[in-house]
């Protein structure tokens, strides 16, 4: 088995860097490699990381690392492998990378455990209707008659709608299974059993009181909630959105949370930072969040040791855990 320690290359924002690469993370990165830690290339073009990255066996890569396009293949004749300590690798790993033959890994998974437990609190606060009964509390300042407000608030036997089975959609189901819920789920690409109801997305929509997007963004999943699929919601139902801001037509969402009819949890929009007037910051009916579902602050530090455990597996000549395959990225993020 090797066991080397490979020459390897930061390449992210160096504000990414300094929050990721720290403390004990720091030190087990330069135990399993070959690497200057406070060389961090967010330019490929960039002459002060022009030698490392001609000996680079292995790139670390983050948020904001630039595409490694073929033309810094040609200056990374060694390069090997990608081991990318974030979620998607869409925006860098281009196609020469896979012609290449470059092993790739990604933390995606490590990702997908903050986003999955906003969405379980996000879940359970709206079916006990938190959002509204804090405002009237606050607005009111005595009791309240909770059940004639809000008739048949709580969360048991509630139907939640997971729409996509990807790595957080399926976390959620999972974080899901010790409550008393109806759980469905809707992916046109899911061909094994969860353990839950697999329907049709139209269906999804009409059946649940919580829909919970974690959709990949691609052309065809654009503007998937759209209109007509939110005028199948049930009254008073609530939307979670910590996928992406395309999934929604944001223009018809905020016609119906315009009307009272439907609650929302949204974690991203589009743009992803909305104008000042956006109707969506005040209104009452809305929790909007600006992105925070994934990974950030002492959650960053799951993600590092995830990408340094492949690294590691890439240093005895392990295949990766995290591998992502080219042909999976057509349908996933």
């Amino acid at each position: 088995m090797i066991n080397a320690r490979p020459k390897t290359l930061l390449a992210m924002g160096p504000d990414v860097a300094a929050r990721l690469i720290v403390g004990e993370a720091r030190d087990r990165l330069v135990s399993i490699a070959d690497v200057d830690p406070d060389l961090v290339a967010a330019d490929f073009t960039d002459p002060a990381v022009a030698a490392a990255l001609a000996e680079a066996e292995v790139l670390v890569t983050s948020w904001y690392c630039p595409p490694i396009t073929e033309d810094v293949l040609a200056r990374a004749p060694r390069l090997r492998a990608i081991v990318h300590a974030a979620g998607t690798v869409k925006h860098h790993v281009t196609e020469a990378c896979w012609r290449r033959g470059l092993a790739v890994s990604s933390a995606a998974a490590a990702n997908a455990e903050p986003v999955a437990e906003y969405t379980l609190a996000s879940i359970l606060f709206a079916g006990k209707r938190v959002l509204d009964i804090a405002r009237v509390y606050r607005e009111e300042r005595a009791r309240v008659d909770l059940e004639a407000r809000f008739p048949g608030f709580g969360n048991y036997r509630r139907t939640v709608g997971i729409i996509g089975a990807s790595k957080i959609g399926r976390r959620v189901i999972e974080l899901l299974r010790p409550f008393e819920l109806e759980v469905l789920v809707a992916d046109p690409y899911l061909s094994e059993n969860l353990g839950v109801a697999h329907v049709e997305l139209d269906e999804l929509f009409e059946r649940s009181d919580v829909v919970s997007l974690h959709a990949p963004e691609l052309p065809e999943t654009r503007h998937l909630v759209d209109a007509a699929r939110l005028a199948r919601m049930r009254d008073g139902a609530t939307l979670i959105n910590t996928a992406r801001g395309s999934l929604v037509d944001q223009d018809a969402l905020i016609a119906e949370l315009s009307s009272g009819r439907l609650y929302a949890v949204i974690d991203v929009t589009e743009p992803d930072l909305l104008p000042p007037g956006s109707p969506l910051y005040d209104l009452p009916n809305v929790l909007l969040t600006p992105h925070i579902a994934g990974s950030l602050g002492g959650e960053l530090a799951r993600i590092t040791h995830l990408a340094l455990d492949e690294l590691a597996r890439h240093a005895q000549g392990l295949p990766f855990a995290h591998g992502v395959a080219a042909e999976a990225l057509a349908t996933s993020a």
